[in-house]
């Protein structure tokens, strides 16, 4: 695997988390230069201190604790030179306030990378409508990562592949060479709505695959539940004009597996959750990370109920966890509708 040509400097926004971290640590190994920006000075001090995560944090990385942006960007740049890529691994729904702080920063053309998925619910809008909003007429090229990439699993360097997506291939090209190694296989794609889509959808999937797990049902209820449900996702997918073909690759089909499967998924840890009693309010107030499916439900709702989209298992899903309704519900209502023919 070649390496860069250069060292290509890379701040990553709302970086304490473990996959802010992840994606650093891909950065270093590949010869560039990572800076956790972390604007909660306390969450900053605590990962410098105690550096809990070492094993995950290399030397190459660095940790600042700057609340100001402007301060940031200016001590990186001195310290470092031109900034080459802005990542963003803020929650869709605190996102916005970020690029508000970051717009005036923005000085020259420059690559965000966000790997969050979901969509925001005070406007519906996708991330990368939310960024061109705010950015307005600012020179940048945005591409997002997504796939099947738990942050526990590259972290120690298994195996992983993921999706490079933009409008701009060019940029999406640099992104797969800045992150791209032995163990982190980038491929690259156009087709940005439907990865936004895929990846926004698969988090609201995951709880109702876990409310299957919390409830008791076997492998079979699972998997049926699954593949309903990506039929739903290719309903919504005809609203948004998408190329079907996107919800089968790793932005797709490949995040689905993992997050409704797997025990690092944190969307299917909330479902389980739901699926044993519990009500979203307590099991959001005991995780240390966020579930951006049980925010992202609420946007797709209202999309779903505006523009009349046949997505019983989403609509479901919504009521369960906002209206009050029985969580076997859930199963009963996908196992008890109308018989018809599977593709119709």
């Amino acid at each position: 695997m070649s390496k860069l040509v250069r060292d290509k400097v890379v701040i990553v926004t709302g970086g304490a988390g473990l996959l802010g971290k992840t994606f650093c640590q891909a950065i270093a190994d590949n010869g560039g230069i990572a800076v956790v920006a972390e604007y909660d000075i306390a969450i900053a001090e605590k990962l410098c201190t105690s550096l809990g995560n070492a094993s995950i944090v290399p030397a190459q990385v660095n940790i600042t604790d700057k609340a100001s942006v402007e301060t940031l960007i200016t001590t990186i740049s001195k310290k470092y030179g031109k900034i080459d890529v802005i990542l963003l691994a803020t929650p869709t729904q605190f996102l916005r306030a970020v690029l508000k702080r970051l717009k005036n920063c923005l000085i020259y053309n420059i690559i965000l990378v966000n790997v969050a998925k979901g969509i925001e619910i005070s406007s519906k809008k996708r991330i990368s409508e939310v960024v061109a909003e705010e950015l307005g007429n600012k020179e940048y090229s945005y591409v997002l990562l997504a796939g099947p990439t738990h942050a526990e699993e590259v972290a120690i360097k298994l195996p992983s592949a993921i999706l490079a997506v933009s409008t701009d291939e060019d940029a999406a090209i640099q992104v797969q060479k800045l992150f791209s190694n032995l163990y982190f296989r980038v491929y690259t794609g156009t087709d940005l709505t439907g990865a936004e889509l895929g990846g926004a959808l698969k988090n609201c999937l995951a709880i109702a695959a876990g409310i299957s797990d919390g409830l008791g049902f076997g492998d079979n209820s699972k998997a049926a539940l699954i593949t309903r449900g990506i039929n739903e996702i290719l309903e919504i997918g005809k609203y948004y004009d998408v190329n079907p073909k996107t919800f089968m690759g790793l932005s797709g089909l490949g995040d689905i597996i993992v997050t409704c499967t797997s025990k690092h998924s944190r969307n299917r840890y909330v479902g389980e959750k739901l699926g044993k009693g519990e009500k979203i309010e307590e099991i959001t107030a005991n995780m240390n990370m966020v579930s951006e499916g049980a925010e992202t439900i609420k946007a797709l709702y209202a999309i779903i109920e505006e523009q009349h989209i046949n997505a019983p298992i989403f609509s479901a899903l919504y009521e369960v966890i906002y209206k009050g309704k029985p969580v076997n519900e859930l199963v009963s209502l996908f196992m008890s509708r109308n018989l018809k023919s599977e593709f119709v």
